[in-house]
């Protein structure tokens, strides 16, 4: 590591980290207390308000790759970065809560795999279960690995110590606690990781003018006025034409990657789950909606003041070079803050690594567990075996992502690797998903063999490509970027959908008696009503709720068009 990215921090900045890591530990031992099932280990016993799996499930999604990747974006593209957010969020969390999320939880499932088993059988549930526990193990590792290097900078240890210990403290709380203890700090985690970056943004802003400043700036360097506005987005996408740029980002984007990402990544899912009803269910993912609009502002734009004030990022992206732009906010905070505002802002993007790596492992072990060891190794044992079978598949997955941290160091943007690992995994499943739970014809062997050939087309897109998997790229196929991703996504997507229905006319549906809760048009709407609703507020209630997100984040668009 580079003495130039060396942080100024002193005993100040080391006390407040100190003191966040005595609140995460004792989090997780109070936690374990509360587990005495693998319901409890699991799911938190269901028991959660709405508002505490709200903010824990968009701060499990605020991790590394979120700060970084996105603050690299804001550095690199500009400000059509906010596409991942307005575009690439915010619809599919509505939707998520106002059409999935009475499937998942009235139909009682543990996970999203256990729902493609009871919809399409133990075929497409195994191809689902490995795909979605290897994306994990490899997400992880993006997360551990920007973990490890902000300890890297801050103590001046080498890497590989540095990932050690930042898996050690982890495992720790999550191996003791189960997701009650990744939940309840993902929403400490939440408010220090907004604590921490708004300062920056502020101070940021100040130092180069303003808005106002900001903009002049960045349309005197090398990426120009494009970078001001979120449309066509040319230089997030990587295509010439404007139309085709437009078009990869609603589609590619918005639509695929998206909704594949939102309404099918257990990650995600996995905290709504954990609610105490179905309405509580339905609203955790549409109040996290509404943070999500505004994070872009404590990200995006220090990434984009980076780009015009640090050296280190602003002279070879001016000069036709290649910056280390996932350096840029740690860049920022360098040069920005004082000692005690320095140690804050430290403290947010552990918390914000943490929080993401909690997540994956926390949705692996709950799959490792249910979907893969109890339904085909292990079946019929006590309950308490099942636990132990969690605690030491977290202490498993925390030991592979400490080797899979590897493969993200080769990424100048992370970002580009983590749209290549959701074309692969999360794109064909939203198309098996969508096309199962509307379609009561669709059959189980359409669901397995679609989304391996989803998954099949996607790759042989990335390998044609020009950059997407690094060294594995052919260069055949002239797609750079982000937008080579969606290029990706795309044809995952497609190429599910056509295999699906292609395999569904030859083969035999499941009976219709057996789909009820499973697909749409056989479901009564009786079946996931909550008794409650009637009572609550109408900002309570998710579909209200959701109009309002829906309305405000088309504004968002409107005026940073």
């Amino acid at each position: 590591m580079s003495d130039a990215l060396r942080l100024g921090t002193n005993w100040v900045d080391y006390l407040v980290i100190a003191i966040y890591f005595v609140f995460v530990l004792g989090i997780g031992i109070m936690a374990r207390r509360a587990v005495s099932s693998s319901l409890d280990f699991f799911l938190s016993g269901r028991s959660l308000p709405a508002w505490v799996t709200g903010l824990a499930f968009i701060s499990a999604n605020l991790g590394a790759v979120e700060i970084i990747g996105n603050s690299a974006n804001g550095a690199n593209y500009g400000l059509p970065s906010v596409h991942f957010f307005w575009i690439g969020a915010v619809p599919a969390m509505l939707f998520l809560g106002v059409v999935m999320m009475p499937f998942y939880y009235g139909s009682k499932v543990r996970s999203v795999p256990e729902f493609m088993l009871r919809r399409f059988g133990p075929t497409a549930h195994l191809v689902n279960a490995i795909s979605f526990a290897v994306a994990q193990l490899l997400i992880a590792g993006i997360n551990l690995y920007l973990l490890a290097n902000i300890v890297e900078i801050i103590l001046g240890w080498k890497l590989w110590v540095s990932l050690i210990v930042a898996a050690a403290i982890v495992l720790t709380y999550t191996t003791l606690g189960g997701l009650s203890a990744a939940i309840y700090n993902e929403v400490l985690q939440f408010f220090v990781i907004v604590a921490s970056l708004t300062p920056l943004t502020i101070i940021g802003l100040n130092k180069v003018g303003g808005w106002g400043g900001l903009k002049d700036k960045v349309t005197a360097s090398a990426g120009g006025s494009a970078q001001l506005s979120s449309w066509p987005g040319n230089g997030l996408t990587g295509f010439d034409s404007s139309l085709l740029s437009v078009i990869g980002i609603v589609f590619g984007l918005g639509f695929v990657l998206s909704f594949g990402y939102w309404t099918t990544n257990f990650v995600e899912v996995q905290r709504a789950m954990a609610s105490k009803s179905i309405s509580a269910a339905q609203r955790a993912p549409i109040i996290g909606a509404f943070p999500k609009m505004f994070i872009p502002f404590i990200v995006i734009l220090p990434g984009m003041i980076a780009a015009v004030l640090v050296n280190e990022i602003s002279d070879p992206k001016n000069s036709g070079g290649s910056p280390n732009y996932n350096n840029a906010i740690l860049y920022l905070i360098r040069d920005l803050l004082p000692n005690g505002l320095l140690g804050l802002a430290v403290t947010g993007l552990l918390a914000a690594f943490m929080a993401g790596m909690a997540a994956n492992i926390s949705a692996f072990n709950t799959v490792f567990s249910y979907d893969l060891w109890q339904t085909y190794v292990v079946k019929d044992r006590e309950d308490g075996y099942y636990l132990t079978v969690g605690r030491w598949a977290t202490v498993g997955a925390t030991v592979v992502a400490i080797g899979t941290a590897t493969f993200a160091a080769s990424y100048s943007n992370v970002m580009n690797y983590l749209q290549t690992l959701f074309g692969f995994f999360n794109a064909p499943l939203f198309a098996t998903f969508i096309l199962g739970m509307f379609w009561k014809r669709m059959t189980a062997s359409a669901g397995w063999i679609g989304l391996v050939s989803g998954t099949v087309a996607a790759i042989v897109v990335s390998v044609l490509g020009t950059d997407v998997l690094g060294g594995l790229s052919l260069g055949v196929i002239g797609l750079t970027g982000q937008g080579a991703s969606f290029v990706a996504a795309g044809a995952a997507f497609v190429v599910d959908l056509i295999v699906s229905v292609a395999v569904t006319l030859v083969t035999a549906p499941k009976p219709e008696s057996s789909l009820r809760g499973l697909v749409y048009s056989l479901t009564p709407k009786s079946d996931f009503h909550d008794d409650s609703e009637g009572k609550l507020s109408w900002w309570q209630q998710p579909t209200k709720l959701a109009g309002v997100g829906l309305v405000m984040v088309i504004i968002l668009n409107i005026i940073f068009w």
